[in-house]
C-alpha cells in the first residue's frame, strides 16, 4: 500500500534536534511539509536544506511549517542545525518506523550496489491533515522551488 493525495497522512511522534517529541497532528491548521531525506550534512541533503532554509519566509508567508525526517540521532541533527544555521525543525527516525510509514525505505541502487535507504520524497500535508501533493521527482538544488511553485500555483 502506497501513501496517494488525498488520504490521512500518516500520524506520528518522533523526537527532534533537541530532544523533543513532535506531531504531525499538532500542526492541524498549517500545510506542514514532511520531507524524507537519506543522511543529515551528506551533500545532496545539505543542498536540500540550505534551499528550505532560505526560502523560509516564503514558506511562512504561505502558512508552511517544514519538518524534516531522517535515520539519523538527534544529536546529528543538532549539528546539522548548527552548521548550516538551518531554521526549521529536524525529526530522528532512527528506527526508521515513520520512513516504513511513508513507503519511503526502500531498496536503492548506487554504483552497482544494493541497499536499503531513504528515497528523498517530501508530502505537503494539508490544514486538515490530508496529504495533498507528493513531490519525489527533483534536484535536490531545485528541491524549494519546486515545493514553491506549486504552492504558488495553488
Amino acid at each position: 500500500m502506497t501513501i496517494e493525495v488525498g488520504q490521512v497522512a500518516p500520524d506520528f511522534t518522533l523526537l527532534d534536534q533537541d530532544s523533543n517529541s513532535i506531531t504531525l497532528s499538532e500542526f492541524k491548521g498549517k500545510k506542514t511539509l514532511v520531507y524524507f531525506y537519506p543522511r543529515a550534512s551528506t551533500p545532496g541533503c545539505t543542498i536540500q536544506a540550505q534551499g528550505l532554509r532560505d526560502s523560509k519566509a516564503e514558506l511562512a508567508a504561505l502558512n508552511v511549517v517544514v519538518l524534516g525526517v531522517s535515520p539519523d540521532t538527534p544529536k546529528k541533527l543538532t549539528n546539522f542545525i548548527n552548521k548550516q544555521e538551518l531554521n526549521f525543525t529536524l525529526l530522528a527516525d532512527e528506527d526508521k518506523a515513520v520512513c516504513e510509514k511513508y513507503h519511503v525505505w526502500q531498496l536503492k541502487k548506487f554504483m552497482g550496489k544494493e541497499s536499503m535507504g531513504v528515497v528523498r520524497t517530501t508530502f505537503l500535508v494539508d490544514e486538515k491533515g490530508n496529504i495533498e501533493h507528493i513531490f519525489n521527482k527533483f534536484k535536490t538544488k531545485d528541491h524549494h522551488e519546486v515545493v514553491l511553485d506549486y504552492l504558488n500555483s495553488k
